[in-house]
C-alpha cells in the first residue's frame, strides 16, 4: 500500500494533525472538520494533558483502516521504544515467512548399528526451536524409542541445537531479567514447564512446612534436578519470599518465610541441556539404558531415524505468543525465519527478514534489536505502525492473525489475554483487538477498533519516560473513546475507564502475562 505523506488530502480531506496543532487555532481558510472529527481531537487532546505525560513522550496516531486518512496525530513521525508492540512486526512477519502451517520438528536419530535390542552407537535428539515441548512430550519420545525395540545405547546420548546459532540471550536484555522466564534463553532444543509454553523455564513452588520455623517444602514442574535448589526459606505466618536463580548457574535459591504456596517461573541456564536431562531421564523410565554421557554435537548425515514429534502449527501458536506477549516464542520465531531465508539460524538473519518484510509494508523508521522488544534499543514510530497495521489487512492471513491478537475485556485467558482485564464494560469490550506493550517508564498499545458506526480504525499510542506509576488506563481511555468516536456526532467527554492493571500499581508496569501468576 503507498504511503501517504502527511500534508497529502486523503480522500477529499485533509488530515487533521496539518489543521491544527492541540492548543492552536485552525489556520485560516482550512475546511472545518466533521463535528465528530473535531470532538475526537479535543478529547484526545485532553486524555494526553494528563499529568503523568508532562515530562515524558506521547505518540499517538488514529487512522481510518479503509483509506489511510489520519483522525489524530501527536509525534506520529517520532522514534519511541515499543517494547511488546515489537511483536506486531514479528509475528507478521513470521506468519508471511514461515506460514501458518509451519510446524517445529523434534527427531531421535541413531548412529552406529543396531544389534537385537542394543544400539552400538550414539542416540541423537534433534530439536528445530519447538516451543512447545513439554515433558510429556520428552516422555513420549522414549517411549517410541522403546517401543522400537532399542533398549540398551552403548554410546552417548547427543543433543543437537545446531539448527539455531549458540547465541542464547539478546545483546541488549537486562542482566537482572535473566533469571525469569520472560527473558528466558533461546535455544533450538528446549521444553517448557505450562501450556503457556514459556520454553527454558521450570516452575519452581514453595509450600508452608510441617511446622512454624521448618524449611519450606519446594516442588518444581516439571520434575527434574537439573536445576539444584538452595533453600533457605523457613515456615512462617506470612509469605514474603524470594525464588531466583543464582546469575550464571542453575543454582535457585530460595529466601525468606511462606505461609501459602507460592510459586515462581525461572528461566533455566543452558536449555539445550535441561531438554536432554529430561528425555535421558525419560529413557530411563522407559527401559532404555543409555551408557554413554550426555554431550553435543551435530547429527550425523547418514542417521536414522527413530522417532520424531511435530508441534502445533504456527496458526495455533499464535494465540499463546501473542495473546500472552510471550517473549521466547518471539526470538524463536525470528531465528526461524533467519533459518528458512539464509540457512542462518541467528538474530541477524531473522531481523533481517522482519526488516525486509516491514519495510514492504509502510516501516521505514526502524531500528529492531530483537524479536520479542525487550531490546530498549528497537525503535519505531507510531505514524508507521499505523500504515502497517493497515497494510496487513490485505494479507491473506489476516483474520488468523487479527483474532490472535488480545481482545479488551474478554476474561477468557487466552481471548482477552493481557487485555482481559482493560476496558470490560465499555464500548471497546470485545471490539479492540491490539497489541500490549510494558517496559519500566515504556508503555504501548496498537491495533484495532470499530467506531459507533462501524467505522474501521487503526491506531498506535507509545508512551515513553514517564516517572509515574503506569498510564495504561489512559491507553484504555483512547481506545474506548475511538470505540465511541461517530463522524457527524460529538460524544460525551471520554472518562478514563477503571481497569485492574491501571488500579494495581505493582502490576501496571508490567505484561500481565510477565507477573506469573496469572492474577492481573
Amino acid at each position: 500500500m503507498p504511503r501517504r505523506p502527511t500534508g497529502l488530502l486523503t480522500a477529499g480531506v485533509l488530515t487533521l494533525s496539518l489543521l491544527w496543532a492541540p492548543g492552536s487555532v485552525a489556520p485560516a481558510g482550512a475546511a472545518d472538520p466533521a463535528p465528530g472529527v473535531a470532538d475526537l481531537v479535543a478529547d484526545l487532546d485532553q486524555i494526553l494533558s494528563d499529568a503523568r505525560l508532562t515530562v515524558a513522550r506521547a505518540g499517538v496516531v488514529v487512522k481510518s483502516a479503509a483509506t489511510g486518512e489520519q483522525l489524530y496525530a501527536q509525534d506520529s513521525g517520532k522514534i519511541f521504544v515499543p517494547a511488546s508492540n515489537t511483536k506486531l512486526l514479528t509475528s507478521a512477519a513470521a506468519v508471511e515467512t514461515l506460514g501458518l502451517d509451519h510446524r517445529f520438528t523434534t527427531s531421535v536419530l541413531r548412529s552406529g548399528k543396531r544389534v537385537g535390542s542394543t544400539l552400538a552407537g550414539d542416540l541423537y535428539l534433534k530439536g528445530t526451536g519447538d516451543p512447545t515441548m513439554l515433558a510429556a512430550d520428552y516422555d513420549a519420545l522414549a517411549a517410541k524409542v522403546a517401543a522400537s525395540g532399542v533398549k540398551l545405547v552403548t554410546g552417548r546420548l547427543v543433543a543437537d541445537d545446531t539448527w539455531f546459532d549458540d547465541v542464547r540471550l539478546g545483546t541488549d536484555w537486562a542482566q537482572d531479567d535473566e533469571p525469569y522466564y520472560y527473558a528466558a534463553q533461546v535455544s533450538a532444543l528446549t521444553a517448557a514447564p505450562d501450556t503457556d509454553y514459556d520454553a527454558g523455564s521450570v516452575i519452581v513452588t514453595v509450600a508452608p512446612g510441617d511446622a512454624p520455623g521448618a524449611p519450606v517444602k519446594v516442588t518444581t514442574t516439571p520434575e527434574t534436578d537439573y536445576v539444584k535448589i538452595d533453600n533457605r526459606a523457613t515456615t512462617g505466618t506470612a509469605t514474603d519470599v524470594t525464588v531466583t536463580r543464582v546469575h550464571g548457574t542453575n543454582r535457585v535459591l530460595i529466601t525468606g518465610t511462606v505461609a501459602s504456596e507460592y510459586s515462581e517461573w525461572l528461566a533455566v541456564d543452558d536449555p539445550t541441556g535441561y531438554a536432554a536431562s529430561l528425555f535421558r531421564r525419560a529413557l530411563a523410565g522407559h527401559g532404555v539404558r543409555v551408557l554413554g554421557p550426555t554431550g553435543r554435537g551435530a547429527t550425523p548425515a547418514a542417521a536414522t531415524g527413530v522417532a520424531d514429534r511435530r508441534s502445533m502449527p504456527l496458526s495455533e501458536l499464535l494465540v499463546p505468543f501473542m495473546k500472552l506477549s510471550n517473549n521466547v516464542h518471539a526470538e524463536i520465531l525470528t531465528k526461524a525465519m533467519g533459518r528458512k531465508v539464509s540457512g542462518q539460524g541467528t538474530w541477524d538473519a531473522g531481523l533481517a527478514a522482519v526488516l525486509a518484510f516491514a519495510g514492504a509494508n509502510g516501516v521505514d523508521t526502524v531500528r529492531l534489536r530483537d524479536g520479542s522488544g525487550l531490546s530498549r534499543l528497537d525503535a519505531v514510530t507510531p505514524g508507521e505502525l499505523t500504515e502497517f497495521l493497515i497494510a496487513l489487512r490485505a494479507k491473506p492471513w489476516f483474520q488468523t492473525w487479527y483474532d490472535a491478537m488480545p481482545i479488551a475485556g474478554r476474561s477468557e485467558r487466552f481471548v482477552g489475554g493481557t487485555l482481559r482485564n482493560r476496558m470490560a464494560g465499555t464500548p471497546a469490550a470485545g471490539n479492540v483487538h491490539a497489541k500490549t506493550g510494558s517496559l519500566t517508564s515504556v508503555s504501548g498499545l496498537s491495533g484495532y477498533v470499530t467506531s459507533a458506526e462501524g467505522e474501521a480504525l487503526v491506531f498506535s499510542i507509545l508512551l515513553n519516560n514517564y516517572l509515574s506509576s503506569s498510564p495504561k488506563n489512559l491507553e484504555d481511555a483512547i481506545a474506548v473513546r475511538l470505540a465511541k468516536f461517530d463522524r457527524d456526532t460529538p460524544v460525551d467527554a471520554a472518562v478514563a475507564p477503571r481497569s485492574k492493571v491501571a488500579e494495581n500499581a505493582g502490576a501496571g508496569d508490567l505484561e500481565c502475562s510477565w507477573i506469573k501468576p496469572a492474577q492481573c
